[in-house]
């Protein structure tokens, strides 16, 4: 918990330094980037994570590599958390950031799950209905499982909107078995 807090102060900071940039989309894919190569390449977490090289070192390190490849707010954020020694919180720094974006342009994820491959005007109508019945834009994120038989299941967060054939058939069973039909 501690650490989701952390990162996602350090996000916030991120996120500023971007928008004084201009350039929050830019920077997010830069975010992404550099936390999957974290994830990815093991001799660089191995860097990252080692005692025997100073914090100023890996700085320095980062600075000359990353000179002319990201911007220079973002080299020094990234010097920063090591001087910090919370390079190793950058993945989820990542998580936050994009959490925040969203946020701050009224995006929201949500799972879709149809019982088959959905067609294109499909998938659009869904998006479509759900992003007027949220009221934000919604990014489908879909899923295909067979045994909803058909119909749509939507995740949110939390909230979970079951328009599945499998529920009501479930329901319209537990009503011929109680009697409620």
């Amino acid at each position: 918990m501690r650490d989701t807090t952390i990162a996602r102060n350090y996000a916030e900071v991120l996120l500023a330094l971007a928008n004084k940039a201009d350039d929050t989309d830019g920077w997010g894919r830069t975010v992404r980037e550099v936390a999957d190569a974290i994830g990815a390449d093991v001799t660089l977490r191995h860097f990252l994570e080692s005692p025997r090289v100073s914090a100023e070192r890996k700085g320095e390190i980062l600075a000359r590599a990353f000179q002319d490849r990201l911007p220079p707010l973002f080299v020094r954020f990234l010097q920063t958390l090591l001087r910090k020694g919370r390079q190793m919180l950058f993945p989820e720094i990542a998580t936050e950031y994009h959490t925040l974006l969203d946020e701050a342009e009224g995006r929201v994820h949500a799972q879709v799950t149809f019982a088959r491959s959905p067609s294109e005007g499909e998938r659009a109508a869904v998006t479509q209905g759900l992003s007027r019945t949220l009221g934000k834009q919604v990014v489908p994120h879909v899923t295909v499982d067979p045994a909803i038989v058909g119909g749509v299941v939507v995740r949110v967060g939390d909230q979970v909107m079951d328009g599945s054939v499998r529920r009501r058939l479930r329901i319209l069973r537990e009503r011929l078995v109680h009697g409620n039909a």
